[in-house]
């Protein structure tokens, strides 16, 4: 099994999506909302980081804290979005959300893997339970072109671990600064799944 590594186009899929809809009434007033992948990257600096699951330990505690840390640092430097793809479903990464305060990533859900799958980073997790998920990665698209790409070390279906190396924030933000990356940042929140 080989990564897709090579920069390119970001694949073009269509995500189903909850929005935020006030003239839906009851206790939840959301609609679904397909976005396209034209929709998310066109015209746009985007940073994408993608990780196995939400309410993981690593995912939870660190990978999308930090990028929620350091995002006005991103948006000094060009970038108009920063987005976490995981292979779950809108209402599992909406509750996800709440529970670990994201208020500036976009929480994505790849429900179906098909966005994963096309990026080359669909891998069976079966070992753990989770059937198949995203390998983390983080990646920098300007206007849908991926311009570049980190894949964590030791990508393979039922990887006995789970490298957390260099798809963080402070590598990517490294990238972005053109600077060596200190590597990865001590767990910005206590959090047990």
């Amino acid at each position: 099994m080989v990564a897709m590594v090579a920069t390119g186009q970001v694949p073009d899929v269509t995500f189903k999506t909850r929005v935020r809809d006030e003239s839906v009434g009851g206790p939840n007033p959301y609609r679904w909302q397909d976005l396209t992948t034209s929709d998310i990257f066109a015209g746009k600096k985007v940073v994408v980081f993608s990780l196995p699951g939400a309410f993981t330990p690593t995912c939870s505690s660190n990978h999308l804290p930090r990028y929620e840390e350091l995002y006005e640092e991103f948006k000094a430097h060009g970038v108009d979005t920063i987005i976490c793809v995981s292979v779950n479903d809108a209402f599992v990464m909406f509750q996800w959300g709440q529970k670990v305060g994201a208020k500036n990533v976009f929480l994505l859900p790849d429900g179906n893997g098909e966005f994963t799958r096309k990026m080359g980073m669909l891998v069976d997790k079966s070992n753990l339970g989770f059937g198949m998920r995203s390998w983390r990665y983080s990646m920098l698209a300007n206007d849908g072109t991926i311009e570049k790409i980190f894949v964590e070390p030791d990508f393979g279906d039922n990887c006995p671990i789970d490298p957390f190396e260099v798809s963080d924030a402070d590598t990517m933000l490294a990238y972005l600064k053109g600077t060596e990356s200190a590597g990865v940042s001590e767990p910005r929140l206590a959090f047990v799944g």
